[in-house]
């Protein structure tokens, strides 16, 4: 049976999923390529996508050592651009968090410093005609839960579209800080426009930031302020120097300099940690039909295309883009090329959505088009991890006693009986184990070194490194 026009959109409908969904056994990817610096911060990215939240992230100084993502084509994007960190396809109900945890144990990843997600928003999108309060996709954050209870990392962050905080009164805003909270942490929530911290698009997200409580952590998270309110980058200063276009062309060199600042950054020149382009990729305009064509040479700047659909537009230069969209399952193109006869090419979505030209996007031009209307700018992750980085690599530095002992009941009395510190009382130690019981800890474990002595003190004691005394 032919359904009718207005039953597609009824909400009533079951949503029609993606053919590019992996349904099978879930699948690892780049195990036997995994490598990290362990002097980088760690973090898990659920709900990866494309990879928004593991570029802004690098960007600030941590790793992404594994992504989660249902979407084929999306977790290519992330593992051709991640080769050296683990990729699982597959349905994150299917995967067992404590399996995770062995699997980058046998890897040398001890700890997770921050896990992010970029929990699935077509439920409480208003751009999607078919919102639905009680969309399935809805509850997927308990999934992310369920990894934070296994890991329990100093930070947590989840996002989501603006339409989350009002669907269902409210709900699921309260539902989501509430199991947060129920973890031992203290959460702040806050909805931002990514254009305030320099992504030339008004794309408001809602953000969830957690700090795992009475772990020397700046408690709670405030929120950075963004530096180009007022002032927001424009459609022209993100992809007025990619070459021009005709109709189904394409070009994999570039043809002009950098106009803009944050052209520069985008082609890796600027002041972030971002490698240079080595070549010119995605860069492809649609091929249009002629009627198409017609119909973008006709609409002025800044105006709809298209009579019913009011959100795809014609872009301004001398402004910000509007929200970039997912498109859903068969997305057409959504914006028009502000002086070009032509829809966007990917690299100019990228662009838009703060993706260096150096990150690489797979699987087809429609496929990227949801890849990039899904993603988080990494530019406005960068500016809220940034300051989580430095917070953590503070409480790091913080004066730490280290003591290293050869008899177990001698450094059980120093312990319970000696305060090593002039100032104030100790808080933290850091503590190395007795040959012959190699597994006696009595301190955090994400600092115990073992140690091997032959001729040496019963007692070591040093504070940053440098020792304070030793007993024989």
């Amino acid at each position: 049976m032919i359904k009718s026009k207005k039953s597609v959109w009824n909400s009533s409908v079951p949503v029609e999923k993606s053919p590019y969904l992996h349904q099978g056994a879930v699948k690892y990817i780049n195990i036997d390529n995994f490598s990290f610096d362990p002097a980088k911060l760690t973090m898990l990215d659920l709900f990866c996508g494309a990879g928004g939240f593991a570029v802004g992230s690098s960007w600030a100084g941590f790793q992404s050592v594994l992504g989660i993502d249902f979407l084929k084509p999306a977790m290519e994007t992330w593992t051709y651009n991640h080769p050296n960190s683990i990729g699982c396809l597959g349905d994150i109900k299917k995967i067992d968090p404590e399996y995770i945890k062995k699997l980058l144990e046998s890897k040398g990843v001890r700890t997770i410093n921050l896990i992010t997600g970029g929990v699935p928003c077509q439920g409480f999108s208003r751009a999607n005609r078919k919102h639905n309060d009680n969309d399935e996709r809805n509850y997927l954050f308990l999934e992310y839960m369920r990894f934070v209870k296994a890991f329990m990392p100093e930070y947590i962050i989840l996002e989501n579209v603006s339409g989350m905080r009002n669907t269902a009164g409210g709900h699921f805003e309260t539902q989501i800080k509430s199991a947060m909270e129920e973890l031992d942490y203290t959460v702040t929530v806050k909805l931002v426009n990514a254009a305030d911290y320099g992504v030339p698009q008004i794309r408001q997200r809602l953000l969830f930031v957690g700090v795992k409580n009475n772990s020397g952590l700046t408690v709670p998270f405030t929120f950075p302020e963004g530096e180009f309110v007022g002032r927001y980058r424009t459609v022209s200063d993100a992809i007025s120097d990619l070459p021009a276009l005709e109709n189904n062309q394409s070009k994999n060199e570039y043809e002009l300099p950098p106009k803009t600042e944050y052209q520069q950054l985008m082609r890796g020149r600027g002041t972030l940690d971002i490698t240079p382009a080595k070549g010119l990729f995605n860069h492809s305009a649609p091929n249009h039909l002629p009627d198409v064509l017609k119909n973008i040479a006709r609409t002025k700047p800044g105006k709809p295309m298209y009579s019913k659909f009011k959100q795809r537009i014609r872009l301004r230069n001398d402004t910000p883009s509007p929200t970039q969209l997912a498109g859903g399952i068969r997305p057409q193109f959504q914006f028009g090329h502000p002086s070009q006869i032509r829809g966007l090419s990917i690299r100019e979505r990228a662009r838009i959505q703060s993706f260096p030209d150096s990150y690489i996007f797979c699987g087809g031009m429609v496929q990227e088009r949801v890849q990039t209307g899904n993603a988080v700018p990494p530019l406005l992750v960068y500016n809220i991890t940034k300051p989580i980085a430095n917070d953590i690599i503070k409480k790091r530095s913080k004066k730490m006693y280290r003591v290293w002992y050869s008899t177990e009941s001698f450094a059980d009395y120093i312990i319970d009986h000696t305060d090593l510190s002039a100032e104030k009382p100790i808080k933290s130690y850091m503590y190395e184990s007795d040959a012959s019981k190699p597994r006696h800890f009595h301190s955090m474990p994400d600092h115990i070194r073992r140690i091997l002595y032959l001729d040496a003190p019963d007692l070591i004691v040093e504070r940053n490194n440098e020792p304070i005394f030793s007993i024989e």
